[in-house]
């Protein structure tokens, strides 16, 4: 089955076959997910935070991570409970001037996610052979939009999972090369601290995890697994799946973020390095860790960026088609100019930056900043009877998710100030 040709196909007319289904079978819509916060954006803010704060910016990974799982399982539901992307719900339920709007910045935060998925991507490349960044940037966008524009969801899902388990098998290989203080690490997962002029930091740790084109693409790939809108036993179960697949998944970019800033933690920040750019750390950490564990990096950076370039490019086609109101079919020209857009616009721009590591982790502050507008829009959505029926949200789900909402404008709102005083 290509993906998700389901809905334009089969839209109320679902037909499940549950068989004997698991946990195991289940895994594949939170890894997609996973990819999105393990991607070169963070690596950028990530080895940042750990080479400036030391251990002391952890906690943001963990509040992160937290909140993640809360807005992704929600975007799970509302995928779940009406057969609608979030793009597509949004078309649906909310006036036009204010829709296009939302989603008009959601696509510009697709094209500014797949601008740091293209950049990693590209300076792994010119870490591992020497290509140049504006030649590596074309070669990463051509095996994307091969794999975008071939591949059936099931082939995706499958390459994404191996890229994700190369990833974190090199971290874990990173970790045995380095001494972490496990006191420190384990106080800066769960005591907020703001050193003196980390806030920047702070807020691209924020948008490199919690991320808006993700949110819209959870509430899309969610329905590659087959449901029944009119079978309530049927939703139950998926959602039970789904929060299980979606707590593992975020566990495990959890770790490997935390990973990213215990490495730079334990060698820049021990050694007083400042690192600039991603490459600088490559080099740095060779003589510190030696040329298997800096190779093993630049690896490891490259998959990011492939999967990671991916999972925008779909976000792009997902939130574009969304505004037609359909779903994403790559078959389709709403999301062929989604994807195309995204990914073309994104590349043309990084033919104009001068320093890519700054951009990597501006990047990531203009996902924070738009963040909040998507969330808003997803809470009205889950929470309206209107659109989700019997299963709109808790009256603990909408505190929850308010609460959340309002620490990340909050953040925003002092990344601000951070630059105005």
């Amino acid at each position: 089955m290509k993906f998700p040709f389901k809905i334009n196909i089969y839209r109320g007319e679902h037909r499940p076959r549950l068989m004997a289904l698991d946990f195991v079978k289940y895994i594949g819509p939170g890894l997609l997910v996973t990819v999105g916060f393990i991607d070169p954006g963070n690596w950028a803010s990530n080895v940042s935070a750990g080479a400036n704060y030391g251990y002391k910016l952890l906690w943001m990974v963990t509040l992160s991570t937290i909140m993640l799982i809360a807005l992704q399982h929600n975007a799970a539901h509302l995928g779940i409970a009406t057969g609608d992307c979030l793009s597509e719900a949004a078309t649906k339920h909310i006036r036009p001037w204010v829709k296009n709007t939302v989603l008009v910045s959601a696509v510009a935060a697709a094209v500014s996610t797949a601008l740091a998925e293209l950049l990693g991507g590209a300076i792994a490349l010119n870490m591992l052979f020497k290509i140049p960044l504006r030649v590596g940037t074309v070669i990463v966008l051509a095996v994307v939009l091969w794999m975008l524009l071939t591949n059936s969801y099931k082939k995706l899902e499958k390459w994404i999972i191996g890229f994700v388990s190369i990833i974190g098998l090199s971290f874990i290989f990173e970790l045995t090369l380095v001494h972490v203080n496990w006191g420190e690490a384990a106080a800066g997962w769960v005591t907020p601290s703001f050193p003196y002029g980390s806030m920047p930091i702070i807020m691209s740790v924020l948008g490199a995890v919690v991320m808006p084109h993700n949110l819209f693409l959870h509430s899309e790939i969610i329905q590659s697994r087959q449901w029944n809108l009119q079978d309530e036993k049927v939703i139950k179960k998926q959602l039970k799946y789904e929060f299980a697949d979606t707590l593992f998944s975020m566990i495990i970019g959890w770790a490997i973020n935390s990973a990213m800033i215990l490495i730079a933690a334990t060698t820049f920040f021990t050694y007083g390095e400042k690192v600039t750019e991603l490459g600088q750390a490559q080099q740095m950490l060779t003589p510190m860790l030696g040329g298997t564990a800096s190779a093993v990096f630049a690896l490891a950076l490259l998959f990011s960026g492939l999967s990671s370039t991916v999972t925008a490019g779909m976000a792009g086609g997902s939130i574009y088609a969304g505004i037609y109101g359909e779903p994403y079919d790559i078959r389709d020209s709403h999301t062929k100019v989604g994807v195309f857009l995204t990914l073309i616009l994104a590349a043309a721009i990084i033919f104009f930056i001068t320093d890519p590591f700054s951009g990597l982790v501006l990047s990531q502050m203009f996902l924070s900043i738009q963040l909040p507008i998507t969330i808003f829009t997803q809470i009205y959505l889950t929470s309206s009877k209107k659109v989700m029926g019997k299963y709109a949200n808790s009256s603990m789900d909408v505190i929850t998710l308010w609460v959340i909402g309002f620490i990340v404008t909050g953040l925003n709102i002092a990344l601000l100030l951070s630059y105005i005083l």
